[in-house]
């Protein structure tokens, strides 16, 4: 977590002097997007709220993700990143919404990607951006951290 903090302190300051929020959906992160981004002190000031959406039930729970909606869209894939950080957003009222959805290993998942792979979307202001990231590796822990890096890189950039 400590190498994600750098990070996490330029986001939150992004957000807190724009005064805007950011509600998070992430799978195989594990819920450490999450953690590093309220390891910052203020961060009740941008972080609106996240959920670790690891299976459909979660999605339907949390995001709201129904059959309807998933029609047509695999998890693990960047469709399906960029539906849950657009459903996140609305569920909260955020600026931005983040998600990150991928097999963090040791092996691959039931859809065919190896471990080390995630998809992570951000939505916003500024549009709709995803990408694929894929380790190489089926180190779980490595890979959470990995993810969690991406997803912060991704929403970094949109901030600008």
């Amino acid at each position: 977590m400590e190498t994600l903090l750098p990070l996490a302190r330029q986001i939150g300051e992004k957000l807190k002097a724009r005064k805007e929020t950011v509600g998070i959906s992430e799978s195989s992160g594990g819920g450490l997007i999450s953690a590093v981004l309220l390891a910052v002190p203020g961060a009740s000031a941008y972080f609106m709220g996240g959920a670790v959406v690891y299976t459909r039930p979660a999605g339907e729970a949390f995001l709201g993700a129904t059959k309807e909606k998933r029609a047509g869209i695999r998890s693990s894939s960047e469709p399906w990143a960029t539906m849950a950080a657009e459903l996140v957003r609305e569920r909260l009222g955020t600026t931005w919404g983040l998600a990150e959805t991928g097999a963090s290993g040791p092996t691959g998942n039931s859809y065919g990607d190896p471990a080390g792979h995630t998809c992570v979307a951000v939505v916003g202001p500024n549009g709709k951006t995803a990408r694929t990231l894929r380790t190489g590796s089926n180190d779980r822990v490595a890979n959470m951290r990995a993810f969690a890096a991406e997803a912060l890189k991704l929403l970094d950039a949109q901030l600008g």
